[in-house]
């Protein structure tokens, strides 16, 4: 027997940024929040910045990775923090993540963080806490992998998380099975 082999039309060239944009689109991602604390008491600042590039890695050593724009001016000032917060948005959390994204100097407005003591950020009410250092970073094009490595965490796979799709948020939804009613 011999298959057949139907030619794909229409490819476009990888050169053409919007076609690009659009095939990277059609895969969904989490959407986490990447912060940390830089000094203590009254005089401390909070950094943070949103990541739609994050993904597992590793069991052993326990990994996570994010994907950062070399364009960005909050990362720097993250990567030097003794511990970085990542926080696994839930399904809700929509116009926050939308907050940690825009201006810096409104990220934080109205939102109580949760810290720990060698100063990582994280979002309250999230899916999952993690507290990171940096395991290693990866040149990759205009962006930086970056592999974090978790010392502890906290996760509640009952919460729902922000998922990215599309260019836009969306939630999950639990398939049903065939004989459901």
């Amino acid at each position: 027997m011999t298959a057949t082999i139907d030619t794909i039309p229409d490819l476009a060239p990888v050169s053409d940024s919007k076609a690009l944009r659009a095939a990277y689109s059609c895969f969904p991602s989490g959407v986490v929040a990447v912060c940390t604390r830089r000094g203590e008491g009254d005089s401390a600042t909070l950094i943070g910045m949103v990541a739609s590039s994050f993904t597992t890695v590793s069991l052993d050593p326990p990994l996570v990775s994010v994907c950062v724009q070399n364009t960005s001016s909050t990362w720097p000032l993250i990567r030097t923090a003794p511990a970085i917060g990542v926080s696994v948005f839930a399904g809700h959390q929509t116009d926050l993540c939308k907050q940690l994204a825009g201006p810096a100097e409104h990220r934080f407005a109205g939102i109580t963080p949760l810290t720990t003591e060698k100063g990582a950020v994280f979002v309250p009410h999230a899916a999952a806490h993690l507290s990171c250092t940096i395991h290693n970073e990866i040149q990759a094009g205009d962006h930086t992998v970056v592999l974090l490595e978790i010392d502890t965490l906290r996760a509640d796979p009952g919460v729902e998380p922000l998922v990215f799709h599309a260019s836009s948020f969306r939630a999950l939804e639990a398939r049903k099975e065939p004989n459901a009613t």
